[in-house]
């Protein structure tokens, strides 16, 4: 009986070291990979609001980029660390001196805008997919201001932008959305997550 009751001992000594061990010892969790994007858009598509929200920060304090602007973004797998940049005609023609260092695009524009701002946000879109510091990156174009009546498709979108013929071979998203739909917001942007994530283990193999 002793003998028994010796073992018993034992075990429980062993599993209260298991449980101190696994809920003591555990360490910290490991870190969430970080990645710096460049977010752009004409002024209007609502690149702030939309970043703004996913960081659940108030909607009055939402105020429109005039210069540039940086965000950590958390999300469950990943930090991304947003540089947005204003879309104001006096701005545009220097977003390309932020875009060193950039691991990702973000293009948001208004799908609902009018046929010369349309236009203006394909030829800058147009500029980005080809400019030598982004047009080997991961892009998400976001269809913005989906919930408006005079909204276009993300179809419409797609072959008004001439997508498929000039990002053929690149690594591109687009998708649909508004601040009245964040799951699908969040969607996308896990899907960004997935090509970055991608493209880290291409160059770990290289």
């Amino acid at each position: 009986m002793s003998e028994c009751i010796q073992i018993s001992f034992a075990v429980c000594r062993i599993g209260i070291y298991t449980c101190f061990r696994a809920l003591c010892c555990k360490g910290p969790p490991p870190a969430r990979p970080e990645y710096d994007l460049v977010c752009i858009g004409l002024t209007g598509s609502g690149k702030t609001s939309l970043l703004s929200k996913l960081c659940s920060e108030s909607p009055d304090s939402v105020v429109s980029t005039t210069g540039f602007s940086i965000k950590a973004v958390p999300f469950q797998n990943a930090i991304l660390n947003v540089k947005e940049l204003g879309g104001a005609d006096n701005i545009r023609k220097y977003w390309s001196r932020y875009y060193q260092g950039s691991q990702g695009v973000i293009f948001v524009l208004d799908s609902a805008s009018s046929e010369d701002d349309l236009e203006t946000a394909r030829n800058e879109l147009h500029s980005a997919l080809q400019h030598p510091q982004l047009c080997t990156l991961p892009f998400l174009i976001l269809a913005n201001h989906q919930d408006k009546p005079a909204a276009r498709s993300v179809q419409e979108v797609k072959k008004y932008f001439e997508l498929e013929p000039l990002a053929r071979g690149k690594r591109w998203i687009l998708q649909p959305c508004s601040l009245d739909d964040m799951d699908a917001l969040k969607d996308s942007f896990s899907q960004l997550i997935n090509l970055l994530e991608e493209k880290d283990h291409e160059a770990v193999r290289m």
